[in-house]
């Protein structure tokens, strides 16, 4: 380290000559067959191993397939990507348990609302029965909703 008394030499100069800008000219050329982006298989490829009751699983995906269909009435978007689907468990016997909440505990459709999920997971091939545990806490907020929902009501 040099003592704070000192001082740096430095240099005025006119002018500085540009880089050279980057012309198409200068690219290297490509083979013929470009190397796969290393992405593009690994995005299309499921996990191996996982039972279908598990995420990624077709019986899980089909019950939020079916989820995805029940709309809240007062607001176009589906219940799943407006958050209201804290989880889904199935067990290895076809039992389908979704834990739920609602935007608010005074909402219109309280009472028929878990009805509908429980009657709509019930009915997904492989589902044997359905229960719905309708939750409080945590409360609903709009953070909780997809970006694709955001989107469709726009927030985003």
């Amino acid at each position: 380290m040099r003592p704070a008394h000192q001082a740096v030499a430095s240099e005025t100069v006119d002018s500085v000559e540009a880089p050279r800008r980057a012309r198409v000219d200068d690219a290297v050329e490509q083979p013929e067959e470009r190397r796969k982006d290393y992405l593009e298989g690994f995005l299309k490829e499921r996990p191996q191993g996982i039972s279908g009751n598990e995420p990624g699983g077709d019986l899980y995906e089909s019950v939020i397939a079916a989820l995805k269909e029940i709309y809240d009435p007062e607001i176009p978007v589906n219940i799943y990507d407006l958050g209201l689907i804290y989880g889904v468990e199935i067990s290895d016997d076809g039992h389908a348990n979704v834990t739920m909440t609602l935007t608010t505990p005074h909402c219109p459709v309280a009472e028929s609302m878990p009805g509908e999920v429980e009657l709509r997971v019930g009915s997904v091939p492989g589902v044997g029965d359905a229960e719905v545990n309708l939750v409080w806490d945590p409360p609903w907020d709009p953070q909780k909703m997809s970006d694709e929902a955001k989107l469709e009501l726009g927030m985003l």
